[in-house]
């Protein structure tokens, strides 16, 4: 159980503590080499947080070899399974080290570009979470809206673009699905007054219609994250965003069924031309370390939503620090 160093609110709800799962692949003819996977569910989001996900997980691990030759297909309806599966034997073929993906990012000489996240809250605690992200010299923030009064976080805005012209601070804005569809033009017109880069997922997912309208209006470019969520096969992600045409994608592997599925995506969106990013989904230092690591070596030049590792009380140390908005790979031991 992951343990949140502060309450975390979305507009699902406050984050306090969350669950994560590990899958440990073991050689069999090289004792001690093991391959480390993470599970990790979002409660109200993953569509594999149902009652019976422990059963399942302990089905795969009993019946692995049968899972592991082909984990896209058997466990399309279990995506973070399939990506702790991946992660796993990933681990393994390279030699238990957590170099998953080996790169100058991994060899400590590059960095990530990363936004500075800000959780929904009072409006107080923002500010002051921002102050943070600020000194800490981020260029990029991501502030979580709809859970607050309306006008309150209008308010907040304004008083950030006061000090801080759009050239000089990108803000994101994730709506996490918060907006109702009767009103949401109107709040996405009113926002963009303060020049805001994107809004992710400003309605519920699966209401092609109206998000597609929203797209053509762009008050402010939409992001699409939950609305991928679900969509497994590349005929129907091609059709989800032919129809809806987004400015922009956000991925979670560990959302969407890992590496692979991801990557299918990413082929999609640069067929229309879609920008994207990555971002994790909160999970603990292992799935945030497989997951920087592939994301450096896809050479995404937008900052990524990867700052999560600070996240928690109880994250497993490794070698994961966050330095200049920056995400890196340092001189470090993993302490598993």
């Amino acid at each position: 159980m992951l343990k949140f160093k502060r309450p975390s609110g979305t507009s699902r709800g406050v984050l306090l503590e969350k669950d994560t799962y590990y899958i440990i692949l073991e050689h069999e003819e090289i004792p001690h080499r093991v391959g480390i996977g993470e599970c990790s569910i979002i409660k109200g989001l993953s569509i594999d947080d149902r009652t019976h996900y422990e059963q399942k997980l302990a089905e795969v691990c009993h019946e692995i070899n049968i899972y592991i030759s082909n984990p896209e297909k058997e466990l399309s309806d279990w995506p973070s399974i399939c990506f702790g599966i991946e992660m796993a034997e990933r681990d393994l073929q390279q030699d238990s080290s957590k170099i998953l993906f080996p790169s100058a990012f991994t060899e400590g000489k590059a960095g990530i570009p990363i936004n500075g996240l800000i959780w929904m809250g009072q409006i107080d605690a923002m500010k002051k979470e921002l102050e943070e992200k600020l000194e800490a010299g981020f260029k990029c923030i991501k502030i979580k809206v709809g859970n607050a009064a309306f006008e309150d976080e209008l308010k907040l805005l304004a008083d950030i673009r006061k000090s801080f012209s759009p050239e000089t601070l990108e803000i994101r804005l994730d709506a996490n699905g918060a907006f109702k569809r009767e009103e949401a033009l109107e709040k996405l017109e009113r926002l963009a007054e303060y020049h805001i880069h994107s809004i992710e997922q400003p309605i519920r997912q699966g209401k092609w219609t109206n998000m597609a309208a929203l797209c053509g209006a762009e008050p402010i470019p939409v992001a699409l994250d939950e609305e991928l969520i679900g969509i497994h096969s590349k005929e129907d992600k091609d059709m989800l965003i032919s129809y809806i045409q987004p400015q922009y994608l956000i991925f979670k592997p560990s959302l969407l069924g890992g590496f692979k599925a991801t990557e299918e995506w990413i082929e999609i969106a640069e067929k229309y031309g879609v920008k994207w990013w990555v971002t994790s989904a909160l999970e603990s230092n292992i799935g945030l370390n497989a997951i920087a690591q592939w994301t450096y070596t896809l050479k995404n030049p937008l900052p990524q939503g990867l700052g999560t590792g600070q996240l928690y009380t109880n994250n497993i140390p490794s070698p994961l620090i966050v330095e200049d908005a920056k995400l890196w790979y340092k001189d470090g031991k993993w302490d598993l």
